[in-house]
């Protein structure tokens, strides 16, 4: 039986926090498949870039602190760790505010490093994965997800979370491999899910983000805690909550594929009632039917049919940070401050967008995402 838990919490002061963390802990582990004295403990936050808690970018340290208390009363060893892309590791942890719970816990954190494959099935889509070793040798993950809208998949929750377990630039290797097609993501990360060791999600929706996540977006208050054993149904529970349709959601499609999907999971409403939990207007971004087009007909669709990024130069500082982390190299910052995009070698993984610190790149609407929203009207 898959087991779903939500509850309100309406703030991240620590006291309110620990208690309802708490109840998490005594449902899910105390009773069936408790943390054992001396397990090493991965707390897997999602830490997207050097950014303060304020800003929605990366889980919150409250979140982070509160579940480390809970593992070291358990006499586990919890251990904070994660795989930014592009940001300095000590700088990320520093900004985050992660380096200060460590310090304060007296426990480690640590950058994700010495990819070593990871023990994939033989029905899996990618049959080489090479993942962190501490994430495939903890005796537990507890994954730390922030809910967000992503200009690529739809959602960022518990699933793609865990794509933070690839080690350093891999990541934008596997966006340049898997190119524009975003089935074939949502694959990979369903691969790297079921390669890892036993995992546990507590969502981080107090404070959320909505609109252009998973970077820029708009800090967004839902006062939301989720927890589950299983972060496929638990993401596709949220999507339909924020009222997406499964149909646009990437990780349906190929979660509905591998016959992962429950029909009628258990979720429970802990002193809450489900109408407390319907949030109706949540922006959530639409996107590209890119499964829909033939693969002969990339090239046209990459310049004419689908969205392509455009700089805004008037927010634009600069700081090449969408050059480096282009695994296509199709962004080219000029002498003059302008940036130049390979539309033909551009995969639209989104990328360049989600790492500019000022919101200086958009994306324009193609053609065939304007077609479709005509026939919305």
């Amino acid at each position: 039986m898959v087991t779903i838990t939500l509850m309100k919490q309406n703030t991240y002061e620590e006291t309110s926090l620990r208690q309802k963390i708490e109840d998490i802990f005594q449902f899910h582990f105390d009773k069936g498949n408790p943390i054992r004295p001396g397990d090493i403990i991965l707390l897997k936050p999602n830490l997207l870039s050097a950014s303060s808690p304020e800003k929605r970018i990366t889980t919150d340290p409250a979140i982070v602190k509160t579940a480390a208390k809970a593992v070291l009363d358990r006499l586990g060893k919890p251990v904070i760790g994660d795989s930014p892309g592009l940001d300095r590791f000590p700088s990320v942890a520093e900004k985050t505010g992660m380096k200060a719970v460590a310090d304060e816990l007296g426990i480690p954190i640590v950058e994700l490093t010495d990819p070593i494959p990871a023990p994939v099935s033989s029905s899996a889509r990618f049959h080489r994965i090479d993942l962190a070793r501490l994430a495939l040798e903890a005796d537990l993950i507890i994954n730390l997800p922030k809910l967000k809208t992503h200009a690529q998949m739809l959602l960022t929750l518990g699933v793609k979370n865990l794509f933070g377990t690839v080690v350093g630039q891999q990541k934008a290797s596997w966006h340049y491999n898997v190119g524009l097609n975003r089935d074939l993501f949502a694959e990979l990360h369903l691969d790297i899910y079921q390669a890892l060791p036993s995992s546990f999600t507590i969502l981080d929706g107090i404070w959320c983000m909505e609109g252009h996540g998973p970077g820029n977006g708009t800090p967004r208050f839902l006062g939301l805690l989720a927890a589950s054993e299983d972060a496929v149904n638990l993401d596709i529970a949220i999507s339909r909550i924020l009222h997406a349709t499964p149909e646009s959601f990437p990780l349906y499609r190929a979660a509905e594929r591998r016959n992962l999907i429950v029909s009628s999971p258990c979720i429970f409403f802990t002193h809450d009632t489900p109408e407390s939990f319907a949030f109706n207007d949540f922006d959530i971004p639409h996107l590209d039917s890119l499964h829909l087009i033939p693969a002969f007909l990339d090239i046209f669709s990459k310049r004419f049919l689908v969205s392509r990024p455009v700089q805004n130069p008037d927010l634009c500082i600069r700081c090449r940070k969408c050059e480096e982390i282009c695994a296509a190299h199709a962004v080219i910052l000029d002498s003059n401050g302008k940036l130049h995009f390979n539309y033909n070698k551009c995969i639209r993984c989104f990328c360049c967008q989600e790492v500019c610190p000022n919101n200086a790149i958009e994306f324009q609407k193609g053609a065939l995402l304007k077609l479709m929203d005509s026939f919305k009207k």
